[in-house]
């Protein structure tokens, strides 16, 4: 169904009436799975560690891009940082003003331009929205034009061979996967979501001119990276 917005809604509903459906993702490799909409609603303490270390190595003015229902915007603006929530859902951002984040922004990431920011975040996988690894070579083109001089990208990934159980495709990167959400009687387009593992980040990220540190990791395979630019 183009555009429709299964996760903005539920995040809507969620807020709005303390409750919410059960939110569905579709994928090709499995059973659907079923997804909580409170996960986009967790407060400082419930969130997992890598999420913390992230937020507490922003610096500056903090760019949250695909910042859902604003919570690590929240936890930022509550540590006194200045923090822009960056969202494509409308329902979303409605939520995000009604919890207080006092600059939200309804944009594509990729057509958002104008303003330089010292830190670029994603987290909760956000980097996926790339799709690809075309689509992360295109973001960390685009992401140059965000950056402050000596300002970092940070986000975290994971591996996900082990989905695979040793038998990986050969006609696409293993970490592209296409999935769909429905949500009571929305479903959304198929759509790509990149998984990257550390050594196809670094070779990707290397040559388009960044440099590239792990700086934290968990038992699941997941990791968070710290991205600057070769050059700055």
């Amino acid at each position: 169904m183009a555009g429709s917005d299964p996760i903005g809604r539920a995040i809507h509903d969620f807020h709005f009436t303390g409750e919410a459906a059960t939110l569905w993702i579709l994928n090709h490799y499995g059973e659907p799975e079923e997804m909580d909409t409170a996960i986009y609603f967790r407060a400082p303490p419930d969130m997992p560690e890598l999420e913390w270390d992230a937020i507490g190595a922003c610096r500056g003015h903090v760019l949250d891009i695909g910042a859902g229902a604003g919570s690590h915007s929240l936890a930022l603006q509550d540590a006194g940082m200045r923090v822009t929530a960056l969202e494509i859902s409308g329902p979303a951002c409605e939520v995000m003003r009604h919890r207080g984040i006092r600059d939200v922004i309804q944009h594509d990431i990729f057509a958002f331009a104008g303003q330089r920011f010292n830190t670029l975040l994603l987290l909760m996988n956000g980097i996926g929205l790339c799709g690809s690894l075309e689509g992360l070579r295109r973001f960390l083109d685009h992401a140059r034009t965000l950056l402050s001089p000596g300002g970092k990208l940070l986000f975290d990934s994971s591996d996900i061979a082990y989905l695979y159980e040793g038998d990986l495709p050969i006609d696409k990167y293993y970490g592209e996967i296409a999935y769909r959400y429905r949500y009571k009687e929305e479903l959304s387009d198929w759509f790509s979501w990149l998984y990257v593992d550390r050594e196809t980040l670094k070779k990707v990220a290397n040559e388009a001119g960044w440099e590239v540190e792990v700086t934290a990791e968990n038992d699941e395979d997941g990791y968070l990276a710290t991205l600057l630019l070769a050059d700055s």
